[in-house]
């Protein structure tokens, strides 16, 4: 029986021995990578020394372009389509015959109400004649003038009733494909085709309002389509007078030349803005910029560790971003690797000059 608990005891001294041991080896382990990890290696990052430049402040926008003058052609009047003076795709002239609408019936009242026209007219010099010998009474006389003048003023909306059967061009310009053909009825709501002119044409687009204050009238803007790479020029003709509240923009529309007819109306525009040219400007590449909740932040080297600086940017470009304060002339900004950097990293720059 003694030889047995003296098992027993051995048996929970050495397990409680194997414990300690295995506790004493796991703190060991522990502060040796501890170790190791602080004297972990310098991160090898790329870097450019901040100098001031000088800086064209542009703003790329997007815009879209109309034509100089654009209208839809009607009939203002109803009737059978007589016929069609203009070819469709054609450049017509201001004030040519676009089309002609059959007028026959309102000849025919136009002849009418000329006959009584002038039955009226002469009543009213009989009147007038008589009145003068005292034998007739004013109040006969003002009849006879009264259906005078109405029967001038029907003749005259007849007239023009007629006039209106011969629709013209309001300006110059290129007539888009027709609706009709000559037989047809037409009446107002009938669109017979778009006359555009697109010898110049109009870019509208809006910038922020922080802007509104240093944009000026007859400011020279660029422009750039999709599918071509000739840049044009427009110049800014007007500018709306109040900011839209639900955007927070100003809208602004140019004017450019389109001898080439290469613009079409209704694309989109890639429009660049000059704003004004900033002198000892701080320009840093984008991918130095890494987005935060709170705003934009990039990285600098600071005695051999990464230290963190929020900054305030404005004007992007396709490479480079404006940036108004955060960083000073002199800095070391770090420009790789930067999105998995933390603030008091160690790191290795690489400058780059």
């Amino acid at each position: 029986m003694k030889i047995k608990n003296l098992i027993y005891a051995l048996l929970i001294i050495g397990f409680g021995a194997f414990i300690t041991y295995r506790i004493l080896e796991n703190k060991k382990n522990s502060e040796n990578t501890k170790d190791k990890s602080d004297k972990k290696s310098p991160i090898k990052v790329n870097g450019i020394v901040v100098k001031p430049q000088t800086f064209d402040n542009n703003l790329s926008l997007s815009g879209s372009i109309e034509a100089n003058e654009q209208v839809e052609i009607r009939s203002e009047v109803s009737g059978i389509v007589e016929s069609i003076n203009f070819k469709e795709g054609s450049n017509v002239n201001k004030g040519q015959l676009l089309f002609k609408v059959n007028d026959s019936e309102l000849r025919a009242q136009l002849s009418q109400t000329t006959t009584k026209e002038k039955l009226a007219a002469e009543n009213e010099r009989r009147a007038k004649l008589l009145l003068q010998k005292e034998a007739i009474s004013q109040e006969e006389y003002d009849i006879a003038r009264a259906e005078y003048a109405s029967a001038k003023a029907q003749s005259q909306l007849i007239k023009a009733q007629i006039a209106k059967t011969s629709v013209r061009a309001p300006f110059s310009g290129k007539i888009g494909l027709r609706s009709i053909s000559p037989g047809t009825y037409i009446t107002p709501t009938v669109l017979v085709a778009k006359l555009v002119n697109i010898e110049k044409v109009k870019i509208s687009f809006s910038i922020p309002e922080k802007y509104a204050s240093q944009v000026k009238m007859g400011s020279v803007i660029d422009i750039n389509v999709s599918g071509s790479t000739k840049k044009y020029t427009a110049r800014i003709y007007a500018i709306e007078p109040e900011v839209e509240v639900t955007t927070r923009t100003l809208q602004i529309r140019a004017i450019a030349d389109n001898i080439d007819g290469k613009l079409f109306p209704g694309t989109f525009a890639d429009v660049k803005l000059p704003l004004n040219t900033i002198n000892d400007a701080i320009v840093v590449p984008t991918e130095a910029i890494v987005p935060v909740q709170d705003g934009k932040k990039v990285f600098i080297s600071n005695m051999g560790k990464a230290k963190e600086v929020m900054v305030e940017a404005t004007t992007r470009t396709d490479s480079s971003i404006l940036i108004l304060s955060g960083l000073n002339a002199g800095d070391t900004l770090i420009t790789s690797g930067v999105m998995s950097l933390k603030d008091e990293a160690p790191i290795k720059v690489k400058v780059k000059l």
